[in-house]
């Protein structure tokens, strides 16, 4: 099998890469997240995913690339610069519903295939205080993600439902990873044989 490469330097990427079982590298991308395009938020979702899967495409490997971002009233929202903005986006969210994208690319390095896809699912955030928010915010934990929440920690006392797909909100959607890897010939059903 050829090599896997996740362009990611995300922590929670990784670790839900390693839930599945594969064998992989981390090489992050230096791709520069230009969110403010004017795309349509699926296509710039799959945009950046490639940018990011091609910036580290090398010989005899598959690269996933993948990129994640909140939109909320045709506004897309990515990763605080700081305290100030995290407490900006968490008192825009508050008691609202947000979508989180996600689009994902997978590059056969070798034939140049390429897949893109994304997928959105819609987070419910519950009615927060001030002082709720800004306890979220000392904690740091929002600085680092988009929306400038994690649900798979603290943050997920902030989320009422979600409608879709949980690891899409981590930040790689693992049902759709496994439908995309199927076309280049990894089915990580099978690779669980005994």
């Amino acid at each position: 099998m050829k090599k896997i490469i996740l362009a990611s330097a995300s922590p929670r990427r990784k670790a839900l890469l390693e839930q599945l079982g594969l064998d992989f590298e981390v090489i992050p991308s230096d791709c520069e997240e230009e969110i403010n395009s004017g795309l349509d938020p699926h296509d710039l979702a799959k945009k950046l995913s490639l940018e990011k899967a091609k910036s580290v495409a090398d010989k005899n490997t598959l690269v996933i690339g993948a990129d994640t971002f909140i939109a909320y009233k045709g506004k897309i929202i990515g990763k605080p610069r700081d305290g100030e903005e995290a407490m900006k986006i968490l008192k825009l969210l508050q008691g609202n519903t947000h979508s989180v994208i996600t689009g994902l690319t997978v590059i056969d390095s070798d034939t140049g295939k390429t897949v893109s896809d994304s997928i959105e699912t819609k987070v419910h955030f519950k009615k927060l205080a001030d002082d709720e928010i800004e306890g979220y915010i000392l904690t740091n934990e929002p600085l680092d993600k988009a929306g400038a929440y994690g649900i798979q920690a603290l943050g997920a006392v902030v989320v009422d439902k979600i409608d879709g797909d949980y690891f899409n909100v981590v930040g790689l959607p693992l049902s759709l990873l496994h439908d995309v890897l199927k076309k280049f010939g990894v089915n990580l059903l099978e690779l669980k044989k005994l």
